[in-house]
């Protein structure tokens, strides 16, 4: 299978910040590129048991991407409910759903480059303790990619589209 969607992975090794978040808009970008192409049916095609689709996967990073870099990182807004936001996205067109997961990237990375240092601590607390905006990082990244990962599942079993 040919593989359509290949991108190099980055070789940017500025600094800690900067490398981070390079890496960490690589695993999103791949995200978004699983729904080029498709058409609003196909893209909230469910081909796997649990229920996952584009759409549902793309509005939990979006509100992942809200909840770590503003309420932990920044003290700002509440914890999304997030088995409503999942029901929530069958009803958004998938254009929404991916402007408002562009919105939430610029936010995010506007709060890290805010932040500044990697070893600066949040202003929300998870489980009573404070979180560095390098532990932020790369929670939110290998969350990322790990969604990454699924959206390539059901992206090929949708229609044979491979790569990242």
């Amino acid at each position: 299978m040919t593989e359509s969607q290949r991108e190099p992975a980055p070789r940017s090794d500025g600094g800690e910040v900067e490398l981070a978040l390079a890496f960490l808009d690589f695993a999103r970008s791949s995200v978004v590129k699983k729904l080029d192409g498709l058409s609003e049916s196909e893209a909230r095609r469910v081909v796997l048991p649990t229920g996952t689709s584009l759409p549902r996967l793309v509005r939990h990073l979006t509100d992942g991407e809200r909840y770590w870099f503003g309420v932990v990182l920044r003290g700002v807004g509440e914890e999304p409910d997030w088995e409503a936001a999942r029901a929530a996205s069958d009803a958004q067109p998938v254009a929404d759903l991916v402007a408002g997961y562009e919105a939430a990237i610029t936010a995010s990375n506007d709060a890290v480059r805010e932040a500044g240092d990697p070893a600066a601590v949040s202003a929300g607390r998870v489980d009573g303790e404070t979180r560095t905006v390098r532990w932020i990082l790369a929670h939110m990244t290998s969350e990322t990619a790990r969604h990454a990962g699924h959206a390539d599942v059901v992206r090929e079993l949708t229609d044979g589209v491979t790569g990242r």
